[in-house]
């Protein structure tokens, strides 16, 4: 397939132009993009995604402005290409085409998602429009970060389903050769042709667990035919999940049966349709399955400045370093250009320029966070979970931790040292000392005493803790803070597209996510005011 090339100009009295132009606020999304989408998304940036000689294929600035619409109004793929012929704001957008101007059938959107997932550059429309916000000055030193839940696509498997789907799957995947060998192997009156559960008597427990007990022998008996052949990757895959669905949700009782383990599994694979989805929770009262989206917002200018999706059982720390990646590497190199602009860095302290600034919840203030922070010569707004204890005991904040000494004092004055770990983290252990200390009822139930455990980054956490007792501190983060909750608000308005992932597996949700962050960035944008200006030495302002 050839690439396409949208119309330059349309005929003056059937092109949606004249209609739209008095019609639309100039702030709206259709206004922006009528006006620079041939500047954000011209056909030249998606070369690569085409060959040189084939069928012509739909414009790709056409597309992309469908793609950014779809996501931002939340739409299916048969929806947006049916809003794309009838709604003639759609073709104003898109440059200006005629009323006329065909549509294209809604399998263009799946083809270009496709060539986008597998090109060098797969997120290119968020990034080109981040590229003109930082032009148009837009994008400052303040970051704020958060998560939001993303429900899967697919529903939640029991144990019985996952390991009958993941034999399915294995069965499928095996060529005519193999999969002979593997029917021969299985030992069921199943010849698991169709889906769902097998026939039972759920009410009957012995049968429940004759089934369970069935189905993991020939779950089994597959993967023991299995191992020491080398297999296809299609194979080989299906084989590794049947091996984790068997492994994590069975367990072998004394007498050799097979039946559902009394445990869960960590990162529990929930369905064998969607591996990747994971059970998750936002709080402790509030569990989910599926995915996390991640953010990083520019507070002053509320536009999103990265992006992305992990498991739902992920911790919201896990991804700092890839959200920050952008402004941390952006403010490298501003450094970099004040020392060769201005000499010496010892000689121009006054002259550089001011540090990343960094909010975010406890979810965020772990000291790997901190200290990832510390050696960016970022400055960490984030919130650290004060210590706890169970029965309104002494929380460790009671105890004094001297750092610089390695010793650690009691609220009753007695003092011990830290016994280091190789890693660097440490305990202190007061053990006999609580035997006769009129305090210990306040402080441990433990006949061997109470423990102190010191983080390996305790100074970070200790300083963070410090720091956000203060008026001062506390009266940014709350002014600063809530509006990535806002802008989370703003994606997940629509269920479909936006809370509920319209795609599987990890990688598609990111780049979806991702493209659901550009249209909102765009959104802003007109917002905004943003014009390319041939005046401005960046060419675009606001």
């Amino acid at each position: 397939m050839s690439l396409g090339q949208t119309p330059k100009q349309g005929e003056m009295w059937r092109s949606t132009s004249a209609y739209c132009e008095a019609k639309l606020s100039p702030t709206s999304i259709y206004s922006l993009l009528h006006r620079e989408c041939h500047r954000l998304f011209p056909d030249e940036a998606f070369t690569d995604l085409f060959r040189d000689i084939g069928r012509r294929s739909i414009p790709p600035r056409i597309v992309a402005v469908v793609m950014v619409l779809q996501r931002l109004e939340g739409l299916s793929d048969r929806e947006a290409v049916e809003r794309f012929s009838f709604d003639i704001r759609w073709k104003y957008a898109a440059g200006g085409l005629d009323f006329e101007y065909p549509g294209f059938v809604h399998t263009v959107l799946v083809d270009m998602r496709e060539r986008l997932r597998q090109s060098q550059d797969p997120d290119r429309i968020f990034r080109t429009v981040l590229d003109v916000a930082k032009a148009a000055g837009l994008v400052g030193r303040r970051r704020v970060l958060d998560s939001t839940p993303l429900y899967d696509a697919v529903a939640t498997q029991d144990t019985v389903t996952m390991i009958r789907s993941a034999i399915r799957a294995l069965l499928r995947a095996a060529g005519d050769e193999l999969v002979a060998q593997l029917r021969g192997a299985l030992k069921r009156d199943d010849d698991y042709s169709t889906a769902g559960k097998p026939a039972c008597d759920w009410e009957d427990r012995a049968a429940r667990e004759a089934l369970v007990d069935a189905l993991a022998r020939d779950a089994y008996a597959l993967l023991a035919h299995l191992d020491g052949h080398a297999l296809a990757v299609p194979v080989r895959e299906a084989a590794v999940l049947l091996a984790t669905v068997v492994g994590q949700d069975l367990e072998q009782t004394e007498d050799g049966t097979f039946r559902i383990a009394r445990r869960v599994a960590p990162d529990r694979v929930i369905s064998t349709v969607d591996p990747y989805a994971r059970h998750g929770h936002k709080t402790q009262a509030r569990g989910f399955d599926g995915y996390k989206g991640h953010i990083a917002l520019d507070p002053d200018s509320e536009l999103i400045t990265s992006s992305t999706v992990t498991p739902g059982n992920a911790a919201d720390g896990s991804v700092a370093k890839e959200l920050l990646k952008e402004a941390l590497e952006t403010e490298a190199q501003k450094q970099d250009e004040q020392q060769t602009k201005e000499g010496s860095p010892e000689a121009n302290d006054s002259l550089a320029p001011e540090p990343v600034e960094v909010y975010g919840d406890s979810s965020y203030g772990t000291g790997e966070v901190l200290e990832h922070l510390e050696n960016a010569g970022a400055v960490a707004h984030v919130k650290v979970q004060a210590p706890a204890s169970p029965d309104g005991r002494f929380t460790k904040d009671a105890f004094h931790i001297d750092l610089a000494s390695d010793t650690v004092t009691c609220p009753a004055g007695q003092l011990v040292q830290i016994r280091r770990r190789k890693d660097g983290s440490g305990i202190a252990s007061f053990g006999a000392r609580c035997g006769k200390c009129p305090l210990a009822a306040s402080c441990t139930k433990s006949k061997e005493g109470r423990n102190v455990t010191v983080n390996q980054r305790e100074h970070l956490l200790q300083h963070a803790r410090t720091q956000q007792r203060s008026p001062a501190w506390r009266a940014g983060y709350k002014a600063t803070r809530p509006k990535v909750e806002r802008k989370l608000a703003h994606l997940m308005r629509r269920r479909h597209g936006g809370r509920r992932a319209r795609l599987r597996g990890t990688e598609r949700v990111t780049r979806d996510f991702t493209m659901l962050c550009a249209a909102e960035n765009l959104r802003r944008l007109a917002a905004l005011g943003l014009r390319h200006d041939e005046r401005s030495r960046t060419r675009w302002a606001v």
